[in-house]
């Protein structure tokens, strides 16, 4: 495969943390009329961006798909960190599962970048991710410390597996790297043969209508197997902490399509985190670093 630019590279995972904010969105819109739950929506986001890649792989003649240890491990980080967020969400809500799974990845990455694969931020990437974690701060309100709710605390710790898991994948994929789709797609079948149990356990088949249908197949074709294509594309040639700290612009897509698409209302200090995410993306794309 013709190997990207780092500029390329960075413009891949600018693309990923869009599609990845629309994501959610999706995702809500199928809970509440595919009567789909989390583990269900993430089975069958898996499923379908199995599908596409392969679509795409037979189409652009790329190597063949194989199971190999590094392929599985990848599929249960997958599975794990998709699993723990959205615990970290039923125990200790939206805000708080947000900040700290999002804030946790990039400081992780970045450590896990720096002592196992000696590769460093730079003075820019370092000013971007301390902008980003305040932007982050100020779009969900500072919620982590507004008072105790029950479990709490247990959702918290959900919320720091998903950032180890979420920054264990980017870090192994970083150094394994040869094959981006066949990895993605590798992934995809591990994660949802994991997920495949808990999904079956609780419901994994959804209220077909023609709305849950478009909104599955959109969830399978741009926030799964688009965005993670160039995610592990763009692994090949940015180092891990500046793709965690450009994907953290998924938060500031996520915020604007709740005010567009549900109404939602941000304060101007979460317009204000928006911009700091952005500028922090921004700033990584024109300058990501040459590694």
């Amino acid at each position: 495969m013709t190997p990207v630019s780092t500029r390329r590279g960075a413009f891949y995972v600018s693309v990923a943390a869009a599609a990845w904010g629309t994501g959610g969105t999706a995702g809500l819109l199928l809970f509440q009329s595919g009567g789909l739950g989390p583990v269900g929506v993430s089975l069958w986001r898996y499923l379908l961006g199995t599908a596409f890649l392969l679509v795409l792989l037979r189409l652009t003649g790329g190597l063949p798909v194989r199971l190999g240890p590094r392929v599985v491990a990848v599929g249960i980080g997958m599975a794990v960190y998709q699993a723990a967020y959205f615990a970290a969400i039923a125990r200790s809500g939206v805000a708080v599962a947000t900040v700290v799974t999002m804030g946790a990845t990039p400081v992780l990455t970045a450590l896990g970048s720096r002592f196992l694969l000696r590769e460093r931020l730079g003075r820019s990437g370092a000013l971007a991710m301390s902008g980003a974690l305040a932007g982050l701060l100020l779009l969900t309100g500072g919620d982590l410390g507004s008072g105790t709710r029950p479990g709490q605390w247990a959702g918290i710790g959900f919320a720091l597996l998903s950032a180890a898991g979420y920054a264990a994948v980017t870090l192994y994929s970083r150094r394994h790297h040869d094959d981006p789709q066949g990895m993605a797609v590798g992934g995809f079948v591990v994660a949802a043969a994991c997920l495949a149990p808990f999904a079956v356990a609780g419901g994994a088949l959804p209220a077909f209508s023609l709305s849950s249908v478009a909104l599955l197949l959109y969830l399978g074709a741009v926030p799964t197997a688009l965005a993670y294509g160039l995610y592990f594309r763009a692994l090949a040639t940015l180092s891990a902490a500046t793709v965690s700290v450009i994907s953290l612009g998924e938060a500031a897509g996520a915020a604007v399509l709740g005010v567009l698409l549900f109404g939602e209302r941000l304060t101007p200090a979460a317009w204000g985190g928006c911009v700091l995410l952005i500028a922090a993306v921004v700033v990584l794309t024109v300058r990501p670093g040459e590694r």
